[in-house]
């Protein structure tokens, strides 16, 4: 059985589109007091699509505030719009957990697209064991492990097999900010993790867990109006083959990013992706997921 919240959202393209237009416009019109972490496309703090070894904000005696994120992807004709509604906390200066609801618009490519299009729910959970800088060492990395499950997901070859399943990521991930190259602070992030997903979920299951490595680069700049912007690139390597799909490939997914940080240390930013999910995965098989737009926003209540 699907969540109760499943029932309070539209499962329209059109009333799905309106939804994340509205819950934009109220998170940016409520008042912001300090700078929020970003989250990612699954609500792990990181960039567009994959984890950083930071966590959300929070004390070390107790829940920071939670942090809500909005993210669309339009995955062209086969996969359609997805979008991800995400609730992240820190806890105790070290840890994260989270949960990200995952919806679809269908896209319009009769025979495949149906295989794409089934709502599912994700579990997150980061613990930062090496603070950045420790003992004041410089070039310490941030370090941490995490995982994700991704459950009730009837994705391609659960389509297939006419059921729900389940799979996950359990991860190692560095990131350090350095800040010594002024003016240019550049954002370095190196990770693996064995997961049996494919594409984030976004095509359902591997045939069995495989590990596989993550990264990200990006440089920090002055934008217009004293607000900063992050430009960078990211890659995820896929497991190459899909559960119940004899003779599939599946390529590295890589996104180019913009993230925007207003000025005032306001609780929200906005994120502007390129996204290359999937081309041709079979013979005659073109599921047209390269250069797709993306769109994101965070903010910390």
């Amino acid at each position: 059985m699907k969540p109760v919240l499943s029932k309070f959202l539209p499962r329209d393209r059109r009333g799905q589109r309106l939804f994340l237009i509205t819950m934009a416009a109220l998170l940016l019109s409520c008042p912001t007091s300090a700078l929020a972490q970003g989250l990612n496309w699954e609500g792990q703090t990181g960039a567009l699509i994959t984890p950083f070894a930071y966590h959300a904000p929070s004390s070390s005696k107790g829940f920071g505030r939670p942090v809500l994120a909005f993210h669309d992807i339009n995955g062209g004709p086969i996969l359609g719009n997805d979008f991800q509604a995400s609730v992240t906390v820190g806890i105790l200066k070290r840890v994260e957990v989270g949960y990200t609801r995952s919806l679809n618009a269908a896209g319009s490519t009769f025979g495949l697209s149906p295989l794409f299009t089934d709502e599912f729910n994700t579990f997150h959970g980061k613990v930062n064991f090496l603070p950045e800088n420790s003992r004041k060492i410089p070039f310490v990395p941030a370090m941490a492990i995490g995982f994700l499950v991704r459950s009730q997901l009837r994705r391609l070859g659960g389509v297939l097999q006419g059921k729900d399943t389940t799979n996950g990521d359990f991860y190692l991930v560095g990131t350090k900010t350095i800040t010594e190259l002024k003016p240019l602070p550049i954002v370095l992030n190196l990770g693996v993790k064995v997961t049996n997903a494919s594409i984030l979920g976004i095509a359902g299951n591997a045939p069995y867990w495989q590990g596989r490595m993550f990264g990200a680069v990006a440089v920090v700049v002055r934008g217009p109006d004293r607000s900063k912007l992050v430009l960078g690139s990211e890659f995820v390597r896929q497991p190459r083959s899909i559960e119940n799909v004899p003779g599939a490939i599946v390529p590295t997914m890589v996104a180019y990013f913009v993230r925007v940080l207003p000025r005032g240390e306001k609780p929200f930013n906005l994120d502007f992706g390129l996204v290359q999910a999937a081309g041709k995965i079979l013979p005659g098989v073109d599921l047209k997921a390269k250069a797709q737009l993306a769109l994101g926003i965070s903010y910390r209540l």
